[in-house]
């Protein structure tokens, strides 16, 4: 048996004495720090998912399941932050994320380094939504489905009802809130921009009658570009807006909510991403080539009470 514990563990002996090769070779030859930073990504996400496992079994005993999510997210800021000097920097001065519960959290989805940041600012009792197919990936998967995400099946309308359903449940019973990814995928733009909204975050805030939250993460293609292979180390700063009450708004106010929170966000988004890269406003490109909302999907459907 214990035998067996030396391939993975020879196996991620490997791993981290290439990671430290390659982080060499980039004084060098600089693309080599995308693959450096990459492979310290992947191995750090590991260990904070494999821990994430012991750690949301141990709160779930100890009364506290609904933190194991902060608490592995925190880890993982801490490890990111000394394997690739990538740091996303909050603006909170209101104390939202602490204050707001329950509530349905938005952001902007740019590319895989989006984990990273809900480890920066993820508040406690709050849970994500993620697609089916990530409950069976090994440990991350496995860590997820411990700490009570939501899993939702893009292609099957009714599966993506019954999650919702259940989201909205617990946003009720539960006082827990939760953090969606309206854009439902990753931009990966240069530019600070949005995808269409769904509509599936906004039927669930008005169903549950809680604020919505936007959250704006500056553009960052000069810290993460995987079609230039750039990958560099900065601080990225993300912003929380204020609440938005759904008090009172019904199914017929969705349309002009969502357009509404994404005009709000893309203004911050191109403000936010002049600061990070230290240019004025009227410098940042403003790109906008998408409608405000998505056409109706699985996910964007009312969900029932």
């Amino acid at each position: 048996m214990a035998s067996l514990l030396y391939y993975p563990v020879y196996f991620l002996e490997g791993c981290v004495a290439l990671t430290i090769g390659l982080y060499m070779l980039s004084l060098v030859l600089p693309k080599a720090a995308f693959v450096a930073r990459s492979l310290a990504s992947y191995l750090s996400l590991l260990l904070c998912a494999g821990l994430g496992v012991f750690t949301s079994i141990a709160f779930s005993w100890l009364g506290h399941g609904q933190s194991a999510q902060w608490a592995v997210g925190r880890s993982f800021k801490y490890v990111m932050a000394l394997t690739t000097g990538v740091r996303f920097e909050i603006e909170d001065p209101k104390d939202i994320l602490g204050k707001t519960r329950p509530a349905v959290f938005i952001g902007n989805h740019q590319t895989e380094l989006d984990v990273l940041m809900l480890g920066a600012m993820f508040p406690k009792y709050c849970s994500v939504t993620a697609k089916s197919s990530l409950r069976k990936t090994p440990f991350l998967g496995w860590f997820m489905s411990l700490s009570g995400s939501i899993f939702i099946d893009r292609a099957s309308k009714t599966d993506a009802r019954a999650a919702m359903a259940g989201a909205a449940n617990q946003i009720q019973k539960k006082q827990q809130s939760v953090y969606m990814f309206p854009e439902g995928t990753r931009s990966y733009s240069k530019e600070p921009e949005l995808l269409p909204f769904k509509k599936g975050a906004f039927h669930l805030a008005v169903q549950a009658q809680v604020p919505i939250v936007p959250v704006v993460v500056a553009n960052y293609s000069h810290i993460l570009n995987t079609k230039d292979l750039v990958f560099n180390a900065g601080v990225i700063p993300v912003k929380v807006l204020d609440p938005i009450d759904t008090t009172g708004l019904t199914t017929a106010d969705v349309d002009e909510l969502c357009k509404k929170t994404r005009d709000l966000m893309l203004k911050e988004l191109i403000a936010l991403t002049a600061q990070a890269r230290g240019e004025s406003v009227s410098r940042v490109p403003a790109v906008d080539n998408y409608p405000s909302v998505a056409k109706t999907s699985g996910t964007d459907m009312k969900v029932a009470a």
